[in-house]
């Protein structure tokens, strides 16, 4: 697959991918005889992951380090080493899926009480010494 089918797949432009190539976020990807990138289905794998995990907030730096852990595959060592990348990933995708789901409880409960709290503005019931402390609400 050339290059621009290859961005289009997964809806990236080809200078993200040049870039990609370039930096070592993914390996070189196969060429043809005229020069051409032809991308393998392992080399989509990779854009697949690398785009993937950029999304989830994978650093740059960290790519680069897993795609070029990828290239030494001699010892144990370097598949530990990424497979440890993939862990710390995951568990930082892990909290920050927590904080989301807590900022969602939130609006939720602003959204269901919100007329309420309106409703008492209004009426002069919402005064600083009976203002709901948000942060304690869950407990």
């Amino acid at each position: 697959m050339n290059i621009k089918k290859a961005a289009e797949l997964f809806d990236l432009t080809t200078d993200t991918l040049r870039y990609y190539e370039r930096v070592g976020v993914i390996p070189p990807v196969t060429r043809n005889e005229s020069g051409y990138r032809e991308y393998t289905t392992r080399d989509l794998n990779w854009v697949y992951l690398a785009k993937s995990l950029r999304n989830a907030g994978l650093s740059i730096e960290s790519l680069i380090e897993f795609a070029q852990l990828s290239q030494l595959r001699e010892t144990q060592n370097v598949e530990d080493a990424q497979k440890q990348i993939l862990a710390d990933q995951l568990e930082e995708l892990d909290a920050k899926m927590a904080e989301i789901k807590d900022v969602r409880e939130l609006l939720i409960y602003k959204i269901e009480t919100y007329d309420q709290h309106i409703a008492q503005f209004k009426e002069g019931n919402m005064t600083p010494d009976k203002i709901e402390k948000l942060w304690e609400r869950k407990k």
